[in-house]
């Protein structure tokens, strides 16, 4: 089957300030979020908040995405990667990619990519984050990461912007009122770096944000339907 095709690239929003939409969503869901899991975070005052850089965080399950914007500042605004395939098949998503931003495409048909790098490389340079889950998938475990793919540090090197680390802890299984965790590391500056040894320090500062992680116990309610809301 043919790949579909990608959305042109002016009609995604990637910039450093906050979409209206973006400010409504989040006053209305971030409450939600917060009254269902007991979000913590751990160096809010290592995040830039005058600069473009690239988010790279270990990947557990849905709510990653979710914790991160609901704990980061409003600006600059972060945008993920996602395959391209829910912004022509999905018409209430794809709407929505339009109003609020923050989303970069990825076709995963594509070798290289070049779409891919103008929305990230124009993304930055308009002062805003790219963000992105190194391992490419869900990690196999708490507490333990995958080798990282090189693409992060292509758009840090190639843009001078650092690399910020954030380790999620407690949010592959869920439940109501769980505590997760977010651990922000001190950002890597990428000048001086090569895309390998960006990639090494990067994987070696995530490892280090990582700890050991135990079940809490206790009562679990809605753990099936949380943990696979989506």
């Amino acid at each position: 089957m043919q790949a579909p095709p990608q959305p042109p690239a002016d009609l995604l929003t990637v910039q450093r300030e906050a979409t209206p939409m973006f400010r409504f969503l989040r006053v209305t869901v971030v409450p939600l979020l917060h009254a269902l899991f007991r979000i913590k975070v751990d160096g809010s005052e290592r995040i830039p908040t005058d600069r473009a850089y690239v988010l790279i965080a270990n990947h557990l399950n849905w709510l990653d995405s979710f914790a991160i914007l609901a704990s980061f500042p409003t600006e600059p605004r972060i945008h993920f990667l996602g395959d391209t395939t829910l912004l022509v098949t999905h018409k209430v998503q794809w709407a929505l990619v339009k109003s609020v931003g923050g989303f970069i495409p990825v076709n995963r048909q594509a070798r290289p990519d070049i779409v891919l790098f103008h929305h990230a490389n124009r993304c930055l340079q308009r002062g805003g984050v790219v963000a992105l889950y190194p391992e490419g998938n869900y990690g196999p475990a708490e507490g333990e990461i995958m080798p990282f793919k090189k693409g992060f540090a292509h758009f840090a090197t190639e843009n001078h912007v650092p690399v910020l680390p954030v380790a999620l802890s407690g949010t592959q299984d869920l439940w109501l009122r769980k505590t997760v965790r977010l651990t922000v590391g001190e950002p890597i500056e990428s000048d001086g770096q090569t895309v390998d040894s960006l990639v090494a320090l990067a994987e070696t500062r995530m490892r280090g944000l990582l700890s050991p992680y135990y079940d809490p116990g206790g009562t679990k309610l809605f753990r099936r339907r949380l943990t696979h809301l989506f």
